[in-house]
């Protein structure tokens, strides 16, 4: 069987007037996860990745560390971009307000905020304001699965989104939609989750791995925005 190299990008700039970029941190830990797969002699021969800046600048942060060329050109697919978190705050009506207000205080209150802000969108409560449905959002993830699944590749390497991960991860093991909320809230900046597949089936290995971050020095590189 193949195997797949699930990994979310790098920290990005949450809080910044543009999410959609790294910080230093996130391209230092690409760069470390790049060293990381250098000195296990770890190698792609096929590259994915959604279409936003952040998984595109992950990318380039781990070829530098892997101090090697690109194998292939890299395959764009926009089933693993993420879900738009700012629509979803958006799209909450008069009802959930507060949940919008509560997100501004802090990190640690904006992702319990969005914890209950992913449950209403699966739970239809954001259907007809919110630009995707969640389960428009399940079937993107889907197809971007089958994408990976069909292609050529023994080792295969695709930069994604939290939010992606979990909703694949509970696609494969069959678990239920909280099962994806309550992986997202789990799922590390560079984080490395690994498959096996075949193109009729895939398996979950390993998850949210962070083995390039495990050295003391690097615990404040274990982040979740």
């Amino acid at each position: 069987m193949a195997e797949l190299y699930l990994v979310r990008h790098g920290q990005a700039s949450l809080g910044a007037d543009d999410y959609d970029q790294l910080s230093d941190a996130g391209e230092q830990q690409g760069v470390w996860l790049g060293e990381y797969f250098a000195q296990r002699d770890i190698r792609f021969d096929r590259v994915m990745t959604g279409t936003l800046r952040r998984h595109a600048q992950t990318l380039a942060a781990i070829w530098r560390g892997l101090d090697d060329a690109p194998p292939v050109e890299c395959e764009i697919h926009p089933g693993l971009d993420e879900y738009d978190f700012h629509a979803l705050f958006r799209a909450l009506g008069d009802k959930h307000a507060v949940l919008a207000e509560r997100a501004l205080r802090s990190p640690r209150d904006f992702f319990k905020a969005l914890r209950e802000v992913l449950q209403l969108w699966a739970d239809g409560a954001l259907d007809g304001r919110a630009p995707e449905t969640w389960r428009a959002f399940q079937q993107r993830v889907a197809d971007a699965r089958g994408a990976i699944q069909r292609g050529d590749g023994r080792r295969v390497l695709v930069v994604s989104s939290g939010g992606v991960i979990a909703a694949l991860t509970q696609q494969i093991l069959q678990a239920p939609a909280a099962a994806a909320i309550a992986l997202n809230m789990q799922i590390r900046n560079s984080s490395v989750s690994h498959y096996f597949f075949n193109r009729d089936t895939l398996h979950l290995s390993s998850l949210n791995g962070v083995a390039h971050l495990d050295d003391p020095q690097r615990r404040a590189f274990q982040t979740y925005g």
